[in-house]
This record gives C-alpha cells, sequence and structure tokens, in this order.
C-alpha cells in the first residue's frame, strides 16, 4: 500500500496519507507535503543540515497539522527543503523530530498552510489514515 496519494479538491489541494502507527503517519504525511511542494523548491546548494523540531498539538489531529506547518515554515522563512524525517519522540501529543534539510530556492512556493478542513485521523486495518487539505 502507498504512504500517500494526492486526491482531488474543488479549490486547494488534498492528499490521503497512511502509517502504520502515528509517528509514521507523521513522517509519510511530511513526505507527502514535501511532494506536492516540490514544484515550487529547487535546490540551490548541496549543504545539508539538521535540524531539531518540537511541536504539540491537543489531539492528534492538532499535532499532524502543527507539524506540517512548522515543515512550511522551515521551506518559508529558511529557504529549506526537508528531506528525511524522523521521529525522536512521540508521546502525550509532543512530537520531538530530526529533520535533514537543503538550501533551496522556494520562490515559487504555492502552499501556504495545512488546513483542519475535514481533518479526521481514522483507524484503518493497516494502521492510520488522514485525509489533509493544504491552502494554496
Amino acid at each position: 500500500m502507498a504512504s500517500f496519494e494526492e486526491i482531488d479538491h474543488t479549490a486547494d489541494r488534498a492528499f490521503r496519507v497512511t502509517g502504520r502507527d502515528m509517528a509514521a503517519l507523521l513522517e509519510n504525511a511530511a513526505r507527502a507535503l514535501q511532494t506536492l511542494d516540490r514544484d515550487g523548491a529547487r535546490a540551490t546548494a548541496q549543504r545539508y543540515a539538521t535540524r531539531e523540531i518540537e511541536v504539540e498539538g491537543v489531539d492528534d489531529e492538532s499535532l499532524l497539522v502543527n507539524w506540517l506547518n512548522e515543515i512550511l515554515y522551515l521551506g518559508q522563512m529558511y529557504r529549506l527543503v526537508c528531506q528525511q524525517f524522523h521521529i525522536e519522540e512521540l508521546k502525550n501529543h509532543h512530537l520531538r523530530a530530526r529533520v535533514e534539510t537543503r538550501e533551496c530556492d522556494r520562490s515559487l512556493t504555492h502552499i501556504k498552510a495545512v488546513t483542519f478542513h475535514n481533518l479526521r485521523i481514522r483507524k484503518i486495518p493497516e494502521g492510520l489514515e488522514a485525509e489533509l487539505v493544504v491552502d494554496v
């Protein structure tokens, strides 16, 4: 089973993501977000850096949205593209992760934010699934 797929949405862009557990769902959602935003990120250097990210939420859905918006923030604020995601700690809606980044030209970025529109994480036989809508 694919970890994510883009799905039709009338006004914005949306994707469905799966993972065997919450950590895998978070990592797969981050990869999906970077794939959707790939057209707006062109590499300008081969310099790599590792960044630590910590985010919290009041529930799993808000943790997922906050995590993805933090990844967008890194790209927009520091002109980085995130390439690899390693969940270090996930407990009580608190996430600490290590992210491998690379400098890029994000002048054409088209994703503004990840939204809560119709967001719900649900259990499936393979683990967890969520559908996310991003504002473009």
